[in-house]
């Protein structure tokens, strides 16, 4: 096997395995078939080994493609990385940062802190990963991530922000035709907004809400922002977190006095990134514009 592999030939390699075909991996990365099906082959020969069997729908990964793909990826968010580094230019707020969060609080309060951010930054280019799953900061698969998890890695820096609480509610119209329930008990008569899938998170809220399963929801997804527009549409009751409701359209609080979540919210990025301007600049802008959302 050769002592290094290129990287161009991992790219290709991870093209093939997410899109399952030489014709879409040549799509998605902008290279014509041919030099996809070349740097694959070059690739196994490489290696020694095949990565790809052809199938009736498609090009299926190989035990060993499986095993390569957790490198390749880690390979893949380090040049991410180092292009964004790249773009920094000494204390000049501009070049690339890339932060993760929520979907909701993405979407909900991150849009307004990059738009505030660009108007006094043109010079910033900001990337916005919406995941309820922690991206790996030490890995650098994002620069920045705003967390509702203390960060447990020591070559973060973090920031506690405070707790974002989460209630129950619904659109008063929707209480108003159907009443308000009085106890927790009382809300398996109503329409019910959830999770599809079962997490450790949301067996950490079905507890909260006295073990109401997947079973008990009459509106399921596993989007948040799929169920906070079901609750907004007045669809029925759902969590959502007590500083939104306030917002238009406003949404009643349901069994405020039974039920309160709050989460732990922090704003981390990896310490390498202490003296790198654009980073830090975004780094304090997330954290005002969340105090500022926890405080309304």
């Amino acid at each position: 096997m050769a002592s290094t592999l290129p990287w161009d030939l991992l790219h290709t390699f991870l093209g093939v395995l997410r899109e399952g075909s030489l014709s879409g991996a040549a799509r998605a990365l902008g290279l014509t078939q041919p030099t996809v099906g070349r740097h694959v082959a070059a690739l196994e020969q490489a290696l020694g080994q095949p990565l790809f069997t052809r199938s009736p729908t498609g090009l299926l990964a190989t035990e060993a493609a499986l095993a390569l793909r957790g490198h390749a990826e880690q390979m893949e968010a380090a040049a991410a990385a180092l292009q964004r580094a790249a773009t920094a230019r000494g204390d000049e707020v501009r070049g690339t940062v890339r932060v993760t969060a929520s979907e909701v609080i993405g979407v909900e309060v991150l849009a307004g802190v990059f738009a505030t951010l660009r108007e006094a930054h043109p010079g910033l280019v900001l990337e916005l990963a919406l995941s309820n799953q922690l991206q790996d900061l030490l890995r650098r698969e994002a620069d920045i991530a705003v967390r509702m998890t203390p960060p447990e890695q020591g070559q973060l820096i973090a920031r506690r922000i405070g707790s974002i609480e989460l209630g129950l509610h619904a659109r008063p119209d929707y209480l108003d035709r159907h009443g308000r329930p009085a106890t927790l008990a009382e809300l398996q008569g109503h329409a019910l907004i959830g999770f599809d899938t079962v997490t450790p998170f949301i067996r950490a809220g079905s507890k909260r809400l006295g073990g109401i399963s997947r079973d008990s929801f009459a509106l399921r997804s596993d989007s948040d922002l799929a169920q906070l527009a079901l609750v907004r549409a007045g669809a029925g009751i759902g969590t959502c977190q007590v500083a939104l409701a306030r917002r238009a359209p406003v949404l009643e609080r349901v069994l405020a006095d039974q039920f309160a979540w709050p989460l732990e919210t922090w704003v981390a990025m990896h310490e390498d990134l202490r003296q790198n301007t654009p980073c830090r600049v975004v780094f304090e802008a997330l954290v005002d514009g969340l105090t500022r959302h926890i405080a309304i």
